[in-house]
């Protein structure tokens, strides 16, 4: 395997172990142990493909944001986002208020469970069909999956198009780096370290109370 893969596949191994902390399929001790491992790694550096950096690194690049022609830039395009953004938002609040927990249809066709985060938005169940689709994932689909539809009627140049909105956000390309620069693992890395000790406070074992959930689900036990 080579180096650059190796940094890859860490920082993947990181983020799966994340995504799936609410409701993870791993014991709390390898949980933690897995977790406190990675974050003693990416500390030190292990996983760097030029190994751990050294203190006459060279330094890092100015700070764009204390250039002020570049905040006054920043501001007229966040004061022009705005009023595109605000409706959304509002009629997305509005959606998440009114029918929050409601799902709205289900799909004919089968998926995998790393749909259901992104189908199943506002529902916390792990049991559920991951085909079932709530109101507010409805909501995305329907901004973000009509924008083709836009395209072929409007035009590619058209203001409905919410992509094209999300392009031109100052902050769009704040986590892309400039063009023929490589990722900094480091910075990644460190990162990540946070990102996990963030996710350590959001565990949740789903093998808590598996047994009388069984014994519920079967007539077993009274339900709660």
């Amino acid at each position: 395997m080579s180096a650059a893969i190796r940094e890859q596949r860490a920082l993947a191994r990181s983020q799966i172990l994340r995504a799936t902390s609410a409701n993870s399929p791993v014991p709390p001790g390898s949980y933690k142990s897995i977790s406190q491992y990675l974050m003693d790694a990416y500390e030190a550096g292990s996983y760097l493909k030029d190994g751990p950096p050294k203190d006459d690194s060279p330094p890092a690049p100015p700070n764009p944001m204390t250039d002020p022609a570049a905040m006054d830039g920043m501001m007229a395009g966040m004061k022009t986002q705005m009023v595109m953004m605000v409706p959304q938002m509002v009629i997305m609040g509005w959606i998440n208020f009114f029918f929050q927990g409601f799902v709205l249809i289900k799909l004919p066709f089968p998926l995998t469970l790393g749909f259901k985060s992104m189908l199943q938005r506002g529902i916390e169940t792990p049991d559920m069909d991951v085909r079932w689709v709530s109101s507010l994932s409805w909501y995305f689909l329907n901004f973000f999956g009509l924008n083709g539809l836009y395209r072929l009627i409007l035009g590619n140049d058209n203001a409905a198009d919410s992509s094209q909105a999300m392009m031109a956000s100052p902050f769009a390309g704040a986590g892309m780096n400039p063009q023929g620069q490589p990722q900094d693992f480091n910075k990644l890395f460190k990162a990540e370290k946070d990102n996990l000790a963030l996710a350590e406070g959001l565990y949740k074992w789903v093998g808590d109370d598996v047994e009388d959930r069984i014994l519920r689900k079967y007539g077993k036990l009274p339900k709660v």
